[in-house]
């Protein structure tokens, strides 16, 4: 006979803090390090590459089979991410991740680049062995967990323990509280940013230590329209501000294509607290990672480009968004935290 749960453990939900936390002590999530002092955020654990990486020459999905089984067919070299490596724009790597998994019976997860990660134009997907989708981990997931890399726009160096990518964990089926449409702001005098090709490497893990101007060309006001170019990337600003109350937790999602031909936002993540009055941040704004497909699309200002899906916790986290410092509460239109302040340089 199993001891009764506590309404807090048998509620339906994202798992706070507090619940991670418990989780890593009780070996559901397991390290080949300890864990990091801030890896575990409001509604979210960073994950960390580990030691390997490899070269692919194509993405894939293992369907049924292990991860590491299915790399033999489209492996090209081994990295040692020990000592740093640089993963070039425009190829695919598949690296194994310092943290695997060992989910308890009805708790499931899924994964989502960092905005660090999606604001210089790096893709990045969680896989588990056996899975038929990327970023999802089924029920009772009990194993490794990888990364595939695929920087789009700039190389990009990093090494062991670098975060790319964040995992929510969710226990049982709480179905999305609502959704929000998300618009783009192309009002004021700087509108976003548009990528530079052909720029030097980013280090991930340098913060502050890349000059902007050498990545990014700035784009002013032009009559509330921008005209995206096919295959260019851009930084933009939400329309109005985002807010992500204290006891629900937000995925903003890839708009629909029959609404333009681009993408939306590669760091779908926001947590509890975001913007909220209580962080001391009313008014914080989501950044907007967009990507052109193959036709030039004309944006106007106000229009939609993505959507925010509000899911709730199982209870409040003890800490929120912010509250232990962050680059990005309270943001307008900004850069990734790799790279200085504009008017600084």
């Amino acid at each position: 006979m199993t001891a009764p749960q506590t309404a807090a453990a048998a509620k339906s939900g994202i798992l706070p803090m507090q619940s991670l936390a418990e989780l890593v002590e009780q070996g559901a999530v397991r390290s080949t390090s300890a864990l990091d002092h801030d890896q575990i955020q409001p509604a979210s654990i960073d994950l960390r590459l580990g030691a390997r990486a490899w070269r692919v020459r194509a993405s894939y999905l293992p369907r049924g089979r292990k991860v590491s089984d299915r790399l033999k067919d489209v492996v090209m070299h081994e990295m040692d991410l020990s000592r740093g490596a640089v993963f070039e724009a425009g190829c695919v790597y598949i690296a194994e991740l310092a943290e695997s998994l060992h989910l308890p019976e009805g708790v499931s997860a899924r994964a989502n680049p960092k905005s660090s990660t999606g604001r210089v134009d790096v893709f990045v997907r969680l896989l588990s062995d056996y899975g038929d989708y990327f970023d999802d981990v089924a029920e009772g997931y009990n194993g490794p967990i990888y990364v595939e890399i695929a920087p789009q726009t700039f190389s990009v160096l990093a090494r062991t323990g670098t975060r790319l990518n964040q995992l929510r964990i969710k226990r049982g089926h709480s179905p999305k509280l609502y959704t929000a449409d998300c618009g783009v702001d192309l009002t004021g005098d700087l509108v976003g940013y548009r990528a530079r090709r052909h720029a030097g490497i980013i280090d991930l893990d340098h913060i502050d230590g890349h000059d902007p101007r050498k990545f990014w060309e700035p784009l002013y006001q032009n009559g509330g329209q921008l005209l995206l170019d096919p295959g260019e990337f851009y930084i933009l600003a939400s329309k109005g501000a985002v807010e992500i109350p204290v006891m629900e937790a937000a995925e903003m999602l890839p708009i629909d294509p029959s609404v333009g031909e681009f993408r939306v936002h590669y760091a779908g993540f926001f947590d509890p607290g975001f913007g909220t009055e209580e962080a001391a941040a009313k008014g914080s704004r989501g950044v907007l990672e967009v990507r052109c497909h193959e036709t030039p699309f004309l944006l106007e200002d106000g229009q939609t480009v993505a959507r925010l899906v509000y899911e709730p916790l199982t209870e409040r986290p003890v800490q929120l968004y912010g509250q232990s410092g962050s680059h990005y509460q309270g943001q307008g239109l900004k850069l990734s935290k790799h790279f200085r302040p504009w008017d600084a340089i």
